[in-house]
């Protein structure tokens, strides 16, 4: 499958299961790949990732469920209960974090540029998500994004011995594609894209 291709399959897959067509090494090197090569402002290179399989997957899904737990009324805790078991159900979750430190560091070292970096540095963080998101898209898997964050940081952090200074942005949930996605309306890409020739 070429990029054009993978780009174009890349949707948002709910439905997910644990019998995942590929090699957990497999998803462990194109992560560190991604990561690796994908660009950054100033070359700052302040994403982050903690891909969680197994044991650790589940227990992002329970942090998660029990903080939510918290905060949604009971009666109306069974449909929050079950998306979050969706999500327990997929084969892994891969955690994004900003390391502030670093953005910090470089608007010290160029004050000119110094209220950019935050927002370049979250760029960068999605080029990254959406590089590696299709990425695994490409080798079959189904995957979604979910932003919990700040609800569940203290926890994860705590947990998966997180250092401070990472600030998590996004769980990318992936396992087993066992539904695909429903269509979705796209707006007509005359009223996106405007050409200047």
């Amino acid at each position: 499958m070429g990029f054009k291709k993978a780009v174009i399959n890349r949707r948002t897959i709910y439905n997910l299961g644990k019998n995942i067509p590929v090699l957990e090494s497999e998803i462990i090197a194109a992560v560190e790949r991604m990561t690796k090569e994908v660009p950054s402002p100033f070359n700052i290179q302040s994403a982050r990732v903690i891909v969680t399989m197994n044991e650790h997957h589940e227990k992002v899904w329970d942090i998660t469920k029990n903080a939510l737990k918290k905060i949604v009324p009971a009666d109306k805790f069974a449909g929050t209960e079950a998306k979050i078991n969706s999500f327990a159900a997929g084969y892994g979750t891969i955690l994004y974090f900003e390391e502030t430190d670093t953005v910090k560091g470089m608007q010290e070292k160029f004050p000119l540029y110094a209220d950019n970096f935050p927002i370049w540095a979250s760029q960068a963080n999605g080029m990254l998500q959406f590089a590696i998101w299709t990425l695994l898209e490409k080798m079959g898997l189904g995957v979604n994004i979910q932003h919990y964050n700040p609800l569940i940081d203290d926890e994860i952090k705590k947990t998966f011995e997180v250092p401070a200074s990472w600030k998590l942005v996004a769980q990318m949930v992936f396992g087993e594609k066992l539904k695909d996605a429903d269509a979705i309306e796209k707006l007509p890409v005359a009223e996106r894209v405007k050409v200047l020739k």
